[in-house]
């Protein structure tokens, strides 16, 4: 299984794979991109399974990236970890067809809370 992580600050890209591998999915392959514009990239060249993006970046936001990818029939799971919580944010992100929304911070229980059922089904 693959799992792309987008978010615009490397820093977090490797805070979230550090909590992957701590709350048990190590055995995954994770590969990373810098924002929406360079996930439609990776989507298209490597087709991770699931889709781990924040909400904020630069050039494409992750609403951008989803909506693009839906609109070009990319399909792999998608759901959002970021910083923005509302319940607003929450329903356009489910309307728009994320699968999960874990809020910043984080802990690897939440990880494993949100993404068992994601990867079960991918």
């Amino acid at each position: 299984m693959k799992i792309l992580v987008v978010d615009d600050s490397k820093t977090m890209r490797m805070i979230v794979k550090r909590t992957l591998r701590q709350a048990g999915f190590e055995a995954h392959e994770v590969v990373e991109a810098g924002n929406g514009v360079e996930a439609l990239e990776v989507i298209r060249t490597a087709a991770p399974d699931v889709v781990m993006s924040d909400w904020n970046m630069p050039e494409m936001n992750g609403l951008q990236l989803l909506q693009k990818m839906t609109e070009d029939g990319l399909r792999p799971r998608f759901g959002f970890v970021t910083s923005e919580g509302t319940a607003e944010m929450r329903e356009t992100a489910r309307q728009a067809g994320a699968q999960f929304f874990i809020s910043k911070p984080f802990t690897p229980e939440s990880f494993e809370a949100q993404l068992t059922p994601v990867l079960a089904g991918a």
